[in-house]
């Protein structure tokens, strides 16, 4: 006999799945699929590079930073071109798509120029999606339940993260360590989740009047606050290095790599649990002050990642650090929805996620070169005080919410 907290459990998600669209619902089972796929060779790449193939630190670094680049790049435009275009989903079919063909190539890797061909075209393809899926999203979305729709969706992507390097540690038992095949292995849920989104998903269809809407804006036009938040977000992203350094740090504390995998999956299962009840908080207490809170949050982890030397605290650290995703995340893009219409929103999330990406492009390789030649505390000090720095510079603005028109929570 089921115990009564089974059914509880189960009428609790029921009920919060009748409150969310159907198209939220199936693109976030699509992150799922792909976060499995992705999650599932991303914690060990790094070891990959560094232990099979033997490439330097730094290039770790710099294959990250070039593969943010490429996503920074191409998230603008194809979130311009979706915005001129009126469609919004055969971008994020072409995208994930790319991110499933990148998989397959990386397991063919015999030298870090080919990861870094792979993670090029895995890159391309979030450049592709990102911008027309959190379209989609706001298409789904009401000005009362912003930071909800885009927690939940935030919540199922942060599950993927934790399903895939547990399978991962699964199948590297069962194959022998072949990290290869897993890299092959990880195509399969991919597919299932781009055969979802061509199956299930549907965007809404504009007016035919909307044709030929021109789209643009200018930066003395944005809104003050919204102008604070990009500069703030920019900051931050300057010393917000790709998480691999953070794998490698508890790697270099001395964990086996089963146990860096781990870690991993704690961090991902707190961004899980944690992502929609922050997008919720946002939407009662406002963005702005959650995405601030998180900012602290990062603040903290990186400064403790630099000053450890005990194998534990990783352990304590890295499900900390999910909290700092769980209130930037979907609540960043809910607060730039704030500012925004549908119809200019690929744009606009697209300006934004191009230049925290061309940042952490900045980030992760000055990271990498902290890292080889002072030591590595030195490049999550460097993080850590860049996110101290943005946090005074979002608090910069509440000095003008009386006096700004439009003003973000």
């Amino acid at each position: 006999m089921q115990p009564v907290g089974h059914y509880a459990t189960l009428d609790l998600i029921l009920i919060m799945l009748r409150n969310i669209p159907r198209n939220v619902v199936f693109l976030g089972l699509v992150s799922l699929f792909n976060d499995i796929a992705s999650e599932m060779i991303y914690p060990i790449v790094p070891i990959f590079l560094t232990s099979v193939l033997g490439a330097p630190v730094s290039i770790v670094g710099l294959i990250e930073g070039i593969a943010e680049a490429t996503a920074s790049l191409t998230k603008f435009f194809s979130g311009y071109v979706s915005d001129r275009v009126r469609k919004r989903k055969i971008f994020v079919v072409y995208g994930y798509t790319l991110g499933s063909i990148s998989k397959l190539l990386t397991g063919l890797a015999v030298s870090w120029h080919f990861v870094l061909f792979a993670r090029f075209i895995d890159r391309l393809g979030k450049g592709v999606r990102t911008s027309a899926r959190d379209s989609i999203l706001l298409q789904n979305a009401t000005s009362q339940n912003r930071g909800y729709i885009f927690g939940f969706h935030r919540a199922m992507d942060s599950l993927g993260a934790v399903v895939g390097p547990l399978l991962a540690l699964i199948l590297l038992a069962l194959l022998k360590e072949n990290i290869r095949l897993v890299f092959f292995l990880a195509f399969i849920p991919s597919l299932i989740g781009v055969l979802l989104l061509i199956l299930f998903v549907r965007e809404k269809k504009h007016e035919v009047s909307e044709k030929g809407i021109k789209i643009g804006f200018s930066w003395k036009n944005i809104n003050f606050n919204l102008k604070l938040f990009f500069i703030a977000s920019i900051i931050f992203s300057l010393g917000n290095s790709s998480d691999a350094f953070l794998i490698l740090r508890a790697k270099d504390l001395g964990l086996a790599t089963t146990l860096v995998v781990l870690t991993y999956v704690l961090y991902n299962i707190s961004q899980t649990v944690f992502s929609t009840p922050a997008g919720k908080l946002a939407d009662k207490i406002g963005a702005r002050r959650v995405f601030t809170i998180g900012l602290l949050v990062f603040a903290f982890v990186y400064f403790m990642f630099g000053i450890m030397d005990n194998p534990i605290l990783p352990w304590i650290i890295f499900p900390i650090y999910g909290l700092y995703i769980a209130f930037t995340d979907g609540v960043s893009k809910a607060y730039i929805s704030e500012f925004i219409t549908e119809k200019e929103s690929g744009s606009y999330f697209g300006m934004y996620q191009m230049g925290i990406a061309l940042a952490g492009f900045f980030a992760s390789f000055t990271a990498g070169i902290l890292w080889s030649s002072i030591n590595p505390s030195a490049a999550f000090f460097y993080g850590s005080t860049m996110a101290i720095l943005a946090f005074f510079v979002l608090s910069f603005n509440k000095l003008f919410c009386a006096s700004t028109r439009g003003v973000g929570n």
